[in-house]
């Protein structure tokens, strides 16, 4: 029996690598994350170490208390030293910003930046900065400045007497010689103390010589703190191939529910061989047997060849990387993974083998005398498989329903989203196995709905409705693949969705433009400085000055509400001037209700006070009070960190003086350019007005967009593993379904039907699968992202992004249609007269 099946797999290896395919590709991608997450983890420990490799000795480290200077002195004085540098990084306040000034020699083995114009500095109070440092703080070589940092208690001079090149560039980074920095902000610590060893003097008796000098710190070698600070970082990327091995673990079970169906096609295509089997003699345990092995032997084939091809690509890719200039490291040989994934191709098909193996080992001998050599698969499901169905359905709609329960409440203050999380998971798990239970008895009322369109093309259409329609549970097995990856890709959509939501209403509070000028001190803006920023019209695309206040409290005749003794924060933000005023949203009343005697308050302060919208409240301030009404409630925090948005008229009627205290503007060009020219703008207009400092606020607002941004295309990334071995299945399942139907693809062509009509029969036949699939994908998607959003407590509106689910839709439409060209392209080749001669 296992020669028969094995010559008879050699005989069709065709059929061999159709069967195989989805665990090909599910080997191809688990043993090419293996290599990926590699040639990551290669690659950050061979480029992400902060420590310069001539570094022998590092004195010090996070664990013990900092090397003070003394020690650093003591270390020069050590025989056997060719270099010290103490590694020290401050923060410095100055008039117009930020700097984070680093200690650095500029020059150098244990150099970490090189000059690009100018010298590097020599002297306390002299620094070198980066170009977009330069650019963002409007300085240039020979500028000065002041600011303080370290211990410093006054202001200090600096010049910037160069300009540095250096792996990254924040737009804030200043370099000095360490003791220039030590020196000028009056450090008694630093970091670290790197040191290198003189090239005729042993690194082991040199690092005894400094144990003896400075007692109490530690000292590593420069190999040892690099290997640290790769692995470090390494640790990271092992933290986030864990969440990758999930959405791989996904698409693995994906992958064996295709695999599953296809041996069910291939065996149902065989059943007169299998009667002939059971009429000589063969028992039902050795043709399970044997089809186990078959089974096994497709799992083998696909194992290896999908290792081959992802080691083929693992170290194909690295190199041509290399070659555009891209520092990518190589992966190694992992032969225990290698070995450990075609031994689970083969576990996993052979458990996948066996529900059809004995499903295909009940055939009766007398099947054999069946004119025909497939047989045709049942369409509905018995009774046990029922119950167990409708079971896990109501057990999927109980964990839900017990998941809404534990959402949170807007009074709630203490969240563990761990519980509803876990519930919702399982919740999710038990819909999942309850589709893959009921599919086939949702195949017809689907294709009923959305195949209506279709009815109404004319025979073609019918035809195609009828041949998925006719096999439901082969279309069952093979939608429920693509449903599970479009119910992930629709979680991902909406998830995403509903994030960039929140991010722009938090950006739109915190950084609603991109230039803020405020009074460190808290005091009003000079008059001048607003008159002069107002002016800049060819660099500033708009400007909004505001006033704010501290300590408003909020009355109801004599009782004060709130637990604030001091007060609320205040301001007056015209926010119909602001671009982002529509990415806001409120949670009580309207924002155009908002104006002289109407107020809007943050979600916090509403809370605490114990007020909704259209309540009436006093504002109060060193004893002058204004009746006012509660025109809105934000869902959040209130615009520029306020806890109060007032009407200006408002705060004069409360005696705020009418000077501003800040104000925002935005840059009249686009990107960096314009950027630069509003920053420049704003540098001159604050010019020798002391304690008026600039923010950017465009930078923070272009990181959270980016972070967002790349969250969501490497979650669809992920998701999308188990989307490919649905297509996978569909091309496999259309092209195993031309085999089984090649007499009637022939009768069809006899009587009438020309190539292109089968040929567009069969493509959109496989393009239904995706449209029940995808129909049911969406339907179970969207509730489900919807409530893992709240469960996530995220103060995000629900919402659904109707332009990105329905190019889901049509993507996955025309991707699972493009898997069946080809199958359709053959069965369209094959003469009437050979087809009709068939036994199939």
């Amino acid at each position: 029996m296992l020669r028969t099946q094995t010559a008879a797999a050699a005989r069709r290896p065709g059929r061999l690598v159709l069967t195989g395919l989805a665990i090909l590709v599910a080997s191809f991608v688990v043993f090419g994350t293996v290599l990926v997450q590699q040639i990551t983890e290669r690659t950050v420990r061979d480029n992400l170490s902060g420590t310069p490799a001539a570094t022998d000795l590092v004195l010090g480290d996070t664990e013990h208390p900092p090397p003070t200077v003394t020690d650093w002195q003591r270390v020069r004085a050590v025989p056997g030293v060719a270099e010290v540098v103490g590694r020290v990084a401050t923060g410095v306040s100055v008039g117009e910003g930020y700097l984070n000034l680093r200690s650095d020699p500029g020059a150098g083995p244990l150099a970490t930046v090189r000059v690009t114009a100018g010298r590097y500095p020599e002297r306390p109070g002299e620094i070198a900065i980066t170009p977009r440092t330069a650019e963002r703080l409007g300085l240039a070589v020979g500028s000065t400045t002041s600011g303080t940092g370290g211990e410093l208690t006054a202001p200090a001079r600096l010049t910037v007497t160069g300009m540095v090149g250096s792996g990254a560039d924040a737009g804030s980074d200043a370099y000095a010689p360490d003791t220039a920095v030590t020196t000028w902000a009056r450090l008694t610590t630093v970091e670290r103390v790197d040191v290198r060893v003189a090239s005729d003097a042993s690194t082991g008796e040199v690092r005894q010589r400094l144990l003896a000098a400075v007692t109490g710190q530690p000292i590593r070698t420069g190999a040892e703190v690099r290997q640290a600070e790769a692995e470090a970082a390494a640790d990271q990327v092992s933290r986030l191939f864990v969440l990758v091995g999930v959405f791989v673990a996904i698409a693995v079970a994906a992958a064996a529910l295709v695999v599953t169906s296809t041996f069910r096609i291939v065996f149902a295509q065989r059943m007169r061989q299998l009667a002939l089997l059971r009429a000589v003699g063969a028992g039902r345990g050795t043709l399970v047997r044997a089809l186990t092995a078959e089974g096994a032997l497709t799992g083998l084939v696909s194992g290896v060849v999908g290792v081959a091809g992802a080691l083929a690509l693992g170290y194909a890719l690295p190199a041509v990387l290399r070659a555009a200039g891209h520092a990518v490291s190589s992966p190694g040989l992992p032969v225990a993974a290698a070995v450990q994934v075609v031994v689970g191709a083969v576990v996993l098909t052979t458990l996948a083998v066996l529900a059809p193996a004995f499903s295909a080992a009940r055939v009766s001998p007398l099947e054999a005398l069946r004119a025909a050599g497939t047989t045709a698969g049942r369409r509905g499901v018995g009774t046990p498989r029922l119950v167990c169905g409708l079971l896990l359905a109501g057990g999927a709609v109980l964990a839900a329903v017990a998941t809404i329960s534990q959402l949170p409440t807007p009074e709630q203050e203490n969240y563990d989203p761990m519980a509803p999380l876990l519930l919702l998971v399982a919740s999710g798990a038990l819909a999942f196995f309850a589709l893959v239970t009921l599919g086939p008895l949702l195949v017809r009322p689907v294709l009923a709905v959305v195949g209506w369109p279709l009815r109404q093309l004319g025979p073609i259409g019918r035809m195609s409705l009828g041949g998925v329609g006719g096999a439901p549970r082969r279309a069952a097995a093979v939608s429920v693949v693509v449903a599970l990856g479009v119910t992930l890709i629709t979680g991902v959509v909406i998830g995403g969705a509903s994030l960039r939501i929140l991010t722009d209403r938090e950006m739109a509070l915190s950084a609603p433009t991109d230039f803020e000028v405020t009074s460190g001190s808290g005091e009003a803006l000079p008059a001048d400085v607003v008159s002069r920023v107002e002016a800049a019209h060819g660099a500033l695309a708009q400007v909004v000055p505001y006033r704010r206040v501290d300590g408003v409290r909020l009355l109801r005749g004599t009782e004060e509400l709130g637990d604030g003794d001091s007060g609320y924060p205040t301001n007056d933000l015209d926010l119909a001037a602001l671009p982002t005023t529509g990415d806001l949203d409120v949670a009580q009343g309207t924002l155009t209700d908002r104006g002289p005697g109407r107020i809007v308050l943050s979600a916090w302060v509403a809370w605490d006070a114990g007020l909704r919208a259209g309540d009436s409240v006093a504002l109060a301030v060193d004893g002058r009070r204004v009746e006012v009404r509660v025109a809105a409630v934000l869902p959040g925090g209130g615009p520029l960190h306020a806890g109060i948005l007032a009407d200006p008229a408002d705060l004069d009627r409360l005696g705020v003086p009418a000077a501003y205290t800040g104000l925002l503007a935005d840059a009249a060009g686009a990107g960096e350019n314009g950027r630069t020219a509003g920053v420049r703008a704003l540098r001159q207009a604050i010019a020798g007005s002391e304690g008026v400092g600039l923010a950017v606020l465009a930078d923070e607002r272009d990181r959270s967009e980016s972070l967002v941004r790349t969250l969501v295309w490497v979650a669809v990334g992920l998701v999308g593993l188990t989307v490919l071995i649905a297509v996978v299945g569909v091309g496999s399942t259309t092209a195993l379904s031309v085999v089984e139907r090649v007499r009637e693809s022939g009768l069809l062509r006899a009587i009438g039907l020309s190539r292109t009509g089968l040929r567009t029969m069969l493509t959109v036949e496989s393009g239904l699968y995706g449209v029940i699939g995808a129909t049911i994908g969406l339907l179970l998607g969207v509730p489900y992202a919807w409530l893992a959003v709240r469960t996530l407590g995220i103060e995000a509106p629900l919402t659904a992004p109707t332009l990105p689910l329905a190019g889901l839709f049509v993507t996955l439409v025309a991707l699972t249609a493009l898997a069946g060209v080809l199958p359709a392209r053959r069965a369209s080749r094959v003469s009437p007269v050979a087809a009709l001669g068939a036994d199939g």
